[in-house]
Parts: structure tokens; C-alpha cells; sequence
């Protein structure tokens, strides 16, 4: 199994003040921590569900237009 790594992506490297950016990523923290405070935990259940049928619902509508696609390259 590989070592988990750090991310590779860092595009305000350089021109952002590495005291700037573990600014932000404290204050990103932060945020997160205190809107899991003000909403209850089911709050975060139902948009990871409503996320999901989401994607199905797009998901099953690729899935009938490439069906669509091959149905008239086959007539």
C-alpha cells in the first residue's frame, strides 16, 4: 500500500505566503467546525442523499440518451 502523500496541486504556491495559506486553511477549518456545530448532523445525511440522487438522476439520463444514440445508428 502506498504512503499517503501530500496533495501535489498547490496553485498559490509561490505567490501566497505560506503564513497566508496555514491562515487560511486554519480559518477553512474553522468554518467547517462551526457549521457542523449550528446544523444537525441529519442536515449533512440529507444533502450527501439529495447529492446522490442527483447524480443518478443524471447518470440514468446519459444512460437513456446514449441508448437513444444507439438505437437510430442501428436503424
Amino acid at each position: 500500500m502506498t504512503e499517503p502523500t501530500e496533495r501535489q496541486h498547490k496553485p498559490f504556491e509561490g505567490a501566497v505566503s505560506e503564513e497566508a495559506r496555514a491562515h487560511a486553511r486554519a480559518a477553512r477549518e474553522e468554518m467547517r467546525k462551526s457549521f457542523e456545530a449550528l446544523f444537525p448532523p441529519e442536515l449533512a445525511d440529507h444533502r450527501r442523499q439529495a447529492h446522490k440522487e442527483f447524480l443518478l438522476a443524471a447518470r440514468a439520463m446519459i444512460d437513456a440518451s446514449l441508448k437513444r444514440m444507439e438505437e437510430r445508428k442501428k436503424a
